[in-house]
Order: structure tokens, then C-alpha cells, then sequence
């Protein structure tokens, strides 16, 4: 990041008088489906997409040419010109400035060099939080546990005190399995110390020091690319082909049908069905000998498409687990950190007790889990990298968290979801051979395309307008913007979605 843009950036957020107001114009030839966007006081948004080139351009395709000399670059998209990217506005290193409805997969919190964080990388005394990365394990700076709790601890789910820092969400939900098989193994031993037969097994990879134990996921899941995440990862085939897995159950998850109004019946039947195969499968396990320690559940499966599911069916989910004495692991890897309008997706649930482990990364800025004290490692080790996380991402994570407050953002992310999902169901309506289900929480929302092909031809034609898209599952389209996603940012995207969306009519 260069010192010309911090100091550009930092007149913006320190001197008011330098705010500018920006209108966000429709782009040419959009049909108008939605209300024309008002001004608003921006402090460090562009005003608008700029396109120059087709996307990926020239000097993008000559720097994945250079890149794939070293590694492979076939899901690279197009390289980024970060330090020139602001607010809702990612710039590629041909000039193209886009809106981001993507948002690097769900995990920019508060827009591209926001003012505040720009500023906090330039206080001298946060310098060797950077220069620093400590072996937080063994060696952790003097101000952690202070900086846990302004941060993290902050925000931590109902019941629980405890977190562990990691540095992804592969790795923070690769370590709460372990602690789940750690704290399972500990009780059947009545909390005594391991056998030598335990220590000896283990060494060879056999039981007992290494038990036949499992997590029950669902079809559809997403957990991670690492081996253990990878067992209960069932979004894409991609993600698994050829990489050695475990014998652990699947349950089937919620398949609702839309609009959820008119299909209650229908839903409540299909999530009870869910309900009692995932009881059935719980109690299969334990008969092979192989019992379930732990059940892992994403609040809306997001990589798998976007999945949904009711509160009662968490409820009665999380009852299950504690009936069969299974840990419950809540993974808000992607859904944590307000984009659904609470803090945490789980809140939507209305639970005292909502889980035992909850897994985070993304727009929390550094991975980890919260657990509750039960689930506390009983040894040195155990739980365990160089790095464990970063401290400088909590510094970071300090200042998004005052942002939000601040700037009372979930409340600005209600709106705007509301705001985005009627103007996804108008739009289902107006092409409805072309889009259907629409559904979402706060801005945490999602569409379905006739058919992959077409989806696909859909994010193109939107990125080279200058709005820049996802997808998820088999068809889906999802949106995944910042918390400064505000709703004029809203109005402009569905006119010129629905431009696109006329080319297929």
C-alpha cells in the first residue's frame, strides 16, 4: 500500500470538510426496476462502476500467463489493484472498477481501505503487531489477552467465555473436531490419564489411542478443504475427488420449497424427515462402533447453494445432540459477522444455549472457535500450531468492531437486505423462467438460475457491466456484500441486473 493513497485516504476520514456526496447514476441502457438512488454522505466510496477493458483485460491475462508458470491459475478470475479499490469498489489492474457484491467470498467486513483501518496501520504503536508474528502458543505479546477481550470476547456467542485463535477457517474447524474427539474420549475415560496402550496405538495410527470416532455432517456441507473438514464437506465434488476420507455419517439436509408461505406443511414435513434420519444415523454409528462425537452444521449452507432451514429445525437439532451426548458445532465461518443482519447467523435461531463449539474466519479477519469451558484443551499441545493466529488481526478486528457500532451497520444491513431480497422476489417474478427461489437474511442472500450454464453466463455479463457476483451450489447466484452495502449501492445493482437479466428473456 503506498504512502500517496494512505495519505489521500487519511484526509478523507480525518477532516469532514473533505467529504464529498455521491450519487450513484444508473448505468446507460438499464431498465429502471427499482427507485432511484438517493444521495448519501460516502467517506471513501467511488461513485459508480467504471469499465474500460472486458474482464479478465490485457494486463490481467499477462499476469496469470506469468503466474501459471509457478502455480496453477485455472480459478483465477483476474488480478486486483487493491491499493486503488475503496469502499464497495474493487479495481483490477486494467483500470476496471467494479461494484462488489462478492466481497473476496464474504470476507471484507467494512468495505476496500476503509479510513479507520488505514489509519490504525500508521499509529506507531500497533508497528510491531505487524513487524511481529509470534508463536502465540508459547510466546504471546503482553497486550493478547486484552486484545481478546476488546475483540473477540466482545462478540462472543450466548455462553460462551473461551476462544481460540486461528489463522483460517479450515484450520478453526479442523482443531474444533479435534476438541470435540478430545473432550468425547476424555469422558469415556472418566477424565483419567491415557493408558499406555493409548499412547502406543496412537504412535501406528490404531485404536484405542486412535478411536473409531466420527462427526454426523450433511449433504450439501461445507467445512473445509483439510482432510478432517474435508469428511464432512459434501458441496462439490471438485473439493474431494481423489483425497482419502472417513466413514462418517451424512444426514440429509432441509430441501424447502419456495415461497416458504405457501409450502409450510410441506417444509415442516421435509425438516422432520431431516430430523429423524439424522437421529437414526446417530444411533446406526454408535452400533458399528464408530459413535458420533460431535455434529457439525453451517446456520445457511453457503457454498452448497444457499440451503435454509428453519429455527425450529435448529432447535430441535441442537436437543438431538445433547440427547446422544454429541458435541454441537456450529461453523459461522461464512455467516458470522452481521451480513445476515445479526452478528451471529445463530442469533435468527432465538437460543439461551445455542451451541457447544462455534467456528468463525472471514469477516472476523482471523479463524478460531469459541467453545465452552467443557471443550478446554486438558493439555499443553493439544490444540496447537506455530502461529495460532495473528495479533495484528485483532487490532484490525478492534476497529471493524467499533465501525459496526458506530455506524450502527446491522441495522443498515437489515435494510438493505430488505431491500435486496424484494427486489430479487420482483425480479422472479418479472423473469420467472429464468430465476426462482429467491431467500436470504439481511444481505446474506441468494437466487437460483435455470441451469448452471446460464448462471454462469449471468456472472459474466453482470461483471462486464461492472457489478461483480458469485455463485454457489448447482445454480445458484449468491450476494455477499460488505456491511457498508448501503441501499442506494442496492437500487443501482437491480437496474442493472435486470439489464442483464432482459438479454436472456
Amino acid at each position: 500500500m503506498s504512502s500517496p493513497l494512505i495519505g489521500r485516504r487519511l484526509a478523507l476520514s480525518l477532516f469532514p470538510w473533505s467529504h464529498r456526496l455521491f450519487k450513484l447514476v444508473s448505468a446507460s441502457g438499464c431498465r429502471q426496476v427499482s427507485k432511484a438512488a438517493a444521495k448519501a454522505e460516502v467517506e471513501f466510496d467511488y461513485d459508480g462502476p467504471s469499465m474500460k477493458t472486458t474482464v479478465p483485460g490485457p494486463r490481467s491475462q499477462a499476469l496469470t500467463k506469468q503466474l501459471g508458470e509457478i502455480q496453477n491459475v485455472a480459478a483465477v478470475n483476474f488480478f486486483c489493484n487493491y491499493e486503488e479499490s475503496r469502499g464497495n469498489y474493487l479495481v483490477d489492474v486494467d483500470g476496471n472498477r467494479m461494484l462488489d457484491v462478492y466481497t473476496q467470498i464474504s470476507s471484507i467486513p467494512i468495505g476496500y481501505n476503509h479510513p479507520a483501518l488505514l489509519k490504525l496501520v500508521t499509529n506507531p504503536n500497533n508497528m510491531s503487531a505487524f513487524v511481529n508474528r509470534p508463536a502465540l502458543g508459547i510466546l504471546p505479546p503482553e497486550n493478547f489477552p486484552d486484545k481478546l477481550t476488546e475483540s473477540l470476547l466482545s462478540v462472543a456467542p450466548s455462553g460462551m467465555s473461551r476462544v481460540q485463535t486461528m489463522a483460517c477457517g479450515s484450520c478453526s474447524n479442523e482443531n474444533a473436531y479435534k476438541a470435540m474427539f478430545i473432550t468425547y474420549r476424555n469422558k469415556e475415560r472418566g477424565y483419567s490419564a491415557p493408558s499406555v496402550e493409548d499412547n502406543t496405538s496412537c504412535m501406528i495410527n490404531q485404536a484405542p489411542g486412535c478411536p473409531d470416532l466420527s462427526i454426523l455432517s450433511f449433504m450439501g456441507a461445507f467445512h473445509g478443504r483439510t482432510l478432517g473438514c474435508l469428511a464432512t464437506t459434501h458441496s462439490k465434488a471438485i473439493h474431494k475427488l481423489d483425497v482419502p476420507s472417513f466413514d462418517w455419517p451424512i444426514a440429509p439436509f432441509p430441501t424447502l420449497q419456495y415461497p416458504l408461505e405457501e409450502f409450510v406443511r410441506e417444509n415442516a414435513q421435509e425438516e422432520a424427515r431431516c430430523l429423524e434420519e439424522t437421529e437414526d444415523l446417530i444411533v446406526k454409528w454408535r452400533q458399528k462402533g464408530k459413535p458420533v462425537a460431535g455434529i457439525v452444521i453451517e446456520p445457511i449452507q453457503a457454498e452448497g447453494g444457499d440451503n435454509h432451514a428453519s429455527a425450529d429445525f435448529f432447535i430441535k437439532l441442537r436437543k438431538i445432540a445433547t440427547k446422544h451426548g454429541c458435541a454441537f458445532h456450529v461453523d459461522e465461518v461464512q455467516t458470522g459477522g452481521g451480513s445476515t443482519g445479526k452478528f451471529w447467523a445463530h442469533e435468527h435461531w432465538g437460543m439461551d444455549d445455542p451451541a457447544d463449539i462455534v467456528s468463525f474466519s472471514k469477516k472476523l479477519l482471523t479463524g478460531g472457535f469459541y467453545h465452552k469451558d467443557e471443550l478446554q484443551a486438558d493439555k499443553p499441545y493439544r490444540i496447537f500450531n506455530t502461529w495460532m493466529g495473528d495479533p495484528s488481526k485483532n487490532l484490525f478486528l478492534c476497529e471493524v468492531l467499533n465501525v459496526i457500532r458506530k455506524e450502527n451497520l446491522l441495522d443498515e444491513v437489515a435494510r438493505s437486505g430488505k431491500a435486496l431480497l424484494n427486489g430479487l422476489y420482483a425480479l422472479q417474478v418479472q423473469y420467472p423462467g429464468l430465476l426462482s427461489r429467491a431467500r436470504g437474511q439481511g444481505t446474506f442472500c441468494a437466487i437460483d438460475v435455470c441451469d448452471d450454464a446460464t448462471r454462469d453466463k449471468i456472472l459474466v455479463r453482470t461483471r462486464d457491466k461492472g457489478i461483480l457476483l458469485g455463485g454457489c451450489g448447482q445454480q445458484s447466484i449468491r450476494f455477499r456484500p460488505s456491511l457498508v452495502f448501503k441501499e442506494y449501492h442496492v437500487h443501482f445493482f437491480l437496474n442493472v441486473f435486470n439489464d442483464v437479466l432482459a438479454e436472456f428473456k
